[in-house]
């Protein structure tokens, strides 16, 4: 039982405010990392995405383009199959016995004659097709080459900052891990929560002249010395941030 009244003695609300400002004070040099390297990780990632979609594009045109020569192909195979059969039906008239087989055979050649027109005619649309296709995969390819390109440089700035600017925020991650550890569970996960729902990433704020450090609205000076005390956790009644007085900026006991 001493060992544990002992503990929470150690651990003061007024130091829990103090290590609630310390991890904010962390954090915002985190973010501040983070902001160092600005649009480049989502300006890589829609590179990636656009380089992604633009093979994929390629490969299915080049694969339409296979098609299309098959196409063109067999529509070849059939104006010869056609100019056979013209040739064997204008044979056979030669040596037909009435009027009605001469013109069984006349139709015959009539209708093979429109087949290779229909072939001749879907031979041609392909190939304006083809023509299309080929253009739109010369286009993709450049593009293509070009956000390669502009990849590679964007990795290259962001490896650049990265580098610079890991060892700092692995310092300070660790640095925030070790005042987690001084914050009670209900307390983190509020700050946390905070912390996501605001724009400037701020959970924690001083008053700065009689108000919100956040929010900027006026906090009555009943309220004020309420928070000077650092008896109790007291949060913002307009934004919900937690506030704190501008002294708990002094260098804190707690390490």
């Amino acid at each position: 039982m001493p060992t544990e009244a002992k503990t929470e003695k150690e651990i003061t609300v007024e130091e829990k405010l103090k290590a609630l400002y310390q991890l904010q004070t962390v954090s915002t040099e985190i973010d501040k990392i983070k902001t160092l390297r600005g649009e480049l990780p989502l300006e890589v990632e829609d590179l990636e995405a656009e380089i992604e979609g633009l093979e994929t594009r390629i490969l299915h045109y080049t694969e339409e383009l296979k098609e299309q020569e098959r196409e063109i192909s067999g529509r070849k195979l059939e104006i010869e199959d056609s100019k056979a059969k013209i040739a064997k039906y204008q044979e056979q008239q030669d040596n037909v016995r009435n009027n009605r087989e001469y013109d069984f055979l006349t139709k015959e050649i009539e209708f093979e004659s429109l087949q290779i027109e229909l072939s001749e005619k879907r031979i041609q649309e392909t190939q304006t097709a083809i023509a299309f296709k080929t253009e739109e995969i010369s286009n993709a390819k450049t593009l293509l080459s070009e956000r390669k390109k502009d990849l590679e440089q964007k990795k290259s700035e962001l490896d650049e900052i990265v580098a610079e600017t890991k060892q700092e925020e692995e310092r300070l991650r660790e640095r925030a891990k070790e005042i987690e550890t001084l914050i009670e569970p209900r307390l983190l996960t509020a700050f946390k929560r905070i912390r996501k729902s605001v724009r400037n990433g701020l959970s924690v704020v001083t008053i700065q002249r009689d108000a919100c450090g956040g929010c900027f609205n006026k906090i009555p000076p009943q309220r004020q010395m309420e928070i000077r005390l650092r008896k109790k956790v007291i949060v913002c009644e307009y934004c919900g941030r937690i506030l704190v007085d501008p002294d708990i900026e002094t260098p804190s006991t707690i390490e």
